[in-house]
């Protein structure tokens, strides 16, 4: 039995609760008495614990380093500020709006500013991108790449957000609906946040001078088909399959399926074959018509903004790129 958080909290702070238990018998209240002093301490944890990490810093944007570029990234996240300014002569310079990610002896390949734009709190949207709050220093290795982010500096001393747009190098795919009957049936990646990139793999693969996607096979062990050598997913032969057990989804998919792969690769660009990663989700639909109209809303918001140079979102998680399969319209 799962006590409701407001309940453990009365629970825990009522000295009368005893009152409260029911007395029909001196069995039945040993046993509501004996069950309260083992499930509550629980629920009280679990009240105190879910508190403390949804606290959010209404001055800025996810601190996703808390001190360290090293740690984890963040689920808390900062709104989006309505009357931050760009411009600002003390506005952090990383020596370009275009970073690649780069081959490393060590764990982490990190970037931080070449300029000093003095002490303050760095912030940054949408969730994907490790920034130490306090130095500004981004881990590339760590962060989301092939997607546009901003970066919010609050110098020290003021409360303006000085804005600052930087593109981290890499492939994504648009989110986005495909209807096989009408002759959709690849998913193509796209580089460096521009849909409209010229495309840096040539098909020679990584022992040529091409790319290489699905490095780790995570994509094909779960029967979804990429062309290993350009990252194009072919969506007829991921549905569909050829093999006893059917594609992706199996031999009778289901409206609403969903299956999520890690795709590893890398790029023959200013990136020097550096290994990269995106998570993709694909989702299964008869019919174009069965999508629910809130889904295919959010969807068309977020391809909407990837074609006219918008961040994907200035809220949330943008990742992975849902895919989303139908046979018919």
């Amino acid at each position: 039995m799962k006590i409701p958080e407001k309940v453990a909290i009365l629970l825990c702070n009522n000295p009368l609760i005893n009152t409260l238990i029911p007395m029909k018998t001196k069995f039945s209240f040993s046993l509501l008495v004996l069950s309260f002093f083992i499930l509550i301490p629980f629920a009280c944890r679990k009240s105190v614990s879910t508190y403390n990490t949804t606290q959010t810093n209404t001055q800025g944007a996810t601190d996703t380093t808390h001190h360290s570029v090293d740690s984890t990234k963040s689920n808390q996240t900062i709104p989006f500020p309505q009357t931050g300014i760009t411009g600002c002569s003390y506005a952090p310079d990383y020596g370009d709006t275009l970073l690649f990610p780069q081959p490393t002896n060590g764990p982490d390949y990190i970037i931080s500013p070449i300029n000093n734009p003095g002490p303050g709190k760095y912030f940054s949207w949408p969730m994907g991108m490790v920034i130490d709050s306090t130095t500004g220093a981004i881990n590339l290795t760590k962060s989301e790449t092939g997607e546009k982010f901003v970066i919010g500096f609050v110098k020290e001393g003021t409360t303006d957000t000085c804005l600052t747009t930087l593109i981290l190098a890499g492939a994504a795919y648009m989110d986005s609906v495909y209807v096989l009957a009408d002759g959709e049936t690849k998913a193509l990646p796209y580089f460096n946040a521009n849909p409209n990139s010229v495309l840096v793999c040539n098909g020679s693969g990584v022992s040529g001078s091409g790319c290489a996607f699905d490095v780790t096979n995570d994509a094909s062990s779960k029967r979804i088909v990429v062309d290993n050598n350009t990252g194009v997913i072919d969506l007829k032969k991921t549905l569909n399959g050829g093999g006893l057990f059917g594609g992706a989804f199996g031999l009778l998919p289901v409206n609403g399926q969903t299956v999520t792969t890690d795709l590893y690769y890398q790029l023959n660009d200013g990136s020097n074959m550096a290994m990269q990663h995106i998570s993709v989700q694909l989702m299964y639909y008869s019919n174009k018509s069965q999508i629910g109209a809130g889904l295919l809303s959010t969807l068309v918001l977020k391809l909407d903004n990837i074609l006219t140079g918008n961040l994907i979102t200035t809220s949330g998680n943008p990742r992975p790129p849902l895919i989303i399969i139908t046979r018919f319209n």
